[in-house]
């Protein structure tokens, strides 16, 4: 077989591939918590996920799969499944605004796209991703609640803050702020948005970004930059888990930049532990 595959190995998939998909994904339920919650939260059907997901097949067997909406994730990849997948999406062009997923798949599906799909705004290789599948060592902060609608005068314009810190733009560009707040909303009504106040300003944050009934994912772990190393982070992500565990799934992950030294320092305090690398190409 070539290292680029062929047309007729990968296909979209649909609401009868569901079980199928599903299986790859409980390879590695914990790495693969995003594109498994999308695929349950929209049953592959391409007007619910806003893009499609691509399976390849070898034998009659789903091999590998590749999440191609707002993200492009692959799920189950090899350096040549990866490569596979890139031939397809160079032939379509790009229309996704980040490529995240484990590095080697990622590393192996942008060599193969070159720079026929532009030049991107950031490249972000060897990223941890951790997990904790028990209690946190730490104490958990009795203050970290949940948020509710009455919080999002001071809950909103810190998402607005660790997006743009974190991403380097900010969520309210060309006119994104309506479709922003609607997203934390919509964390706030799940009840995966998490805060502890002080005397009324918000000071620590994180959000569950998606789940399974294998596991959960952090994301947008923020401290007011004022109040950054006092262990707020360190105690407030030990009641995340705390509570995420009890609530929502038994092991909660989520990935960070290997240069953010003090993230890191936080969330092995907590307890989390390395499972594999991640790697981040945004456009």
């Amino acid at each position: 077989m070539s290292i680029l595959g062929t047309r007729s190995d990968i296909r979209v998939l649909g609401r009868p591939d569901l079980d199928d998909f599903l299986a790859l994904a409980a390879r590695d339920p914990v790495v693969n918590v995003f594109a498994e919650y999308r695929a349950r939260t929209t049953g592959l059907e391409p007007r619910w996920l806003g893009g499609e997901v691509w399976g390849r097949y070898r034998d009659g067997e789903l091999a590998a799969a590749c999440h191609v909406g707002a993200n492009l994730v692959p799920v189950g990849c090899d350096q040549d499944d990866a490569a596979a997948f890139a031939a397809r999406a160079v032939r379509i062009g790009r229309t996704t605004a980040t490529i995240v997923g484990p590095d080697i798949a990622v590393d192996a599906f942008w060599a193969a796209v070159g720079g026929r799909w532009g030049r991107p705004r950031e490249i972000r290789r060897r990223q941890p991703h951790l997990q904790i599948a028990g209690p946190p060592l730490v104490d958990p902060d009795p203050e970290v609640r949940l948020t509710t609608r009455d919080d999002l005068d001071e809950l909103y314009p810190a998402c607005v803050a660790m997006y743009t810190e974190e991403v380097g733009v900010s969520p309210e560009i060309a006119g994104g702020a309506d479709l922003y707040r609607t997203r934390v909303l919509q964390l706030v009504n799940r009840q995966w948005s998490f805060a502890r106040f002080d005397r009324g300003r918000l000071v620590f944050k994180a959000e569950v970004a998606c789940a399974t009934p294998s596991a959960a994912q952090v994301q947008g772990v923020w401290v007011a930059p004022d109040r950054r190393g006092e262990g707020l982070a360190t105690r407030g992500m030990a009641a995340v888990v705390a509570h995420v565990r009890r609530e929502v799934a038994p092991v909660v992950s989520l990935y960070v930049n290997e240069f953010n030294v003090p993230a890191r320092r936080a969330y092995e305090h907590v307890g989390f532990t390395e499972s594999a690398r991640f790697a981040t190409i945004m456009f």
